[in-house]
């Protein structure tokens, strides 16, 4: 694997050369930040756990990126770096200085990870650096489509799949499901720290809640369970990908999904929870998740 001339580098500058080292720092960062995914990770054979780490590392970056803080011109100039930095990979020079792009350039030429979809994380944070709000869904659903179902599709041609047209919308659909989770989980999160509102203008309206999120209790438990039921249903549709998969593969994104899914089940009994501290799996639930979907159990 130590095709790049040099030294393990990073900040320094020097390029990297032993491959192995740059995907250890993939899965270490990955295990630091993934505290959820690194459930579902961990059950892919070495190759392809390698080759996960290194998208998520990638992805991991651009989203740092837009939470960080700078100034949005600091962040929009970052994100055109990295936008050149995608295409220096897809011509098949990467930047040699940088561990995460040497791993993750190193999977795309083992496995066919789409190109476009890396662009697409960088276009959702791009999103997040214009706009703190969205008027309606299907808005929505479209900034969910960047920053998640990217990352769904882009896991795919890792997982690899008996039928990868179908995979592929359902990859999307679940990493859709997923990240309206996340919204849903981090409303309050999102206000204070980022002056960010996801959830839809429209409702907001709808179910007499006030535009940045708050409003009578009662009103924001409807609102919060209205938006779970969407939540839900993507997740019905986009469960089915998990028959397209290889059992490891399947095992990876019901332990991700099943973790998921049972925090959406906390939020929709009690609303308000989420808008007091962030819901989560203790430990032990977590790793419960991931052995059922190591013996195939049902997700849901």
């Amino acid at each position: 694997m130590a095709q790049f001339a040099g030294v393990l580098g990073g900040a320094s500058g020097a390029a990297v050369t032993d491959i192995s080292l740059a995907y250890t720092r993939c899965e270490a960062i990955t295990r630091r930040e993934a505290r959820n995914f690194f459930y579902g990770i961990r059950l892919l054979p070495g190759p392809k756990r390698a080759a996960m780490s290194a998208l998520y590392a990638f992805a991991r970056r651009v989203d740092d990126i837009g939470d960080g803080a700078g100034t949005t011109c600091d962040k929009q100039e970052a994100l055109a770096r990295t936008r050149a930095e995608i295409a220096e990979m897809a011509s098949g020079n990467p930047p040699r200085e940088d561990p995460v792009l040497v791993a993750l350039a190193d999977a795309m030429s083992r496995y066919p990870i789409p190109v476009g979809a890396l662009g697409e994380i960088v276009a959702g944070c791009e999103m997040d650096c214009r706009q703190g709000s969205y008027a309606t869904f299907e808005e929505l659903i479209a900034y969910c489509r960047c920053v998640a179902g990217s990352v769904g599709r882009l896991s795919l041609g890792v997982f690899g799949s008996a039928d990868t047209v179908v995979a592929s919308e359902l990859a999307d659909e679940l990493g859709i499901a997923l990240q309206l989770t996340n919204i849903l989980r981090d409303v309050v999160e999102d206000r204070e720290q980022r002056g960010r509102i996801y959830l839809p203008g429209e409702d907001l309206a709808r179910f007499g809640c006030r535009d940045d999120a708050t409003g009578p209790a009662d009103a924001l438990v409807a609102l919060l369970r209205f938006e779970a039921s969407r939540a839900r249903r993507l997740y019905q549709g986009g469960l089915e990908l998990l028959e397209l998969l290889d059992r490891r593969s399947r095992a990876c994104v019901a332990a991700m999904a099943g973790i998921y899914h049972r925090i959406l089940g906390r939020i929709e009994s009690d609303p308000l929870a989420s808008l007091d501290h962030r819901v989560s799996l203790p430990v032990w639930e977590k790793a419960l998740v991931a052995a059922r979907g190591l013996t195939g159990a049902s997700v849901t």
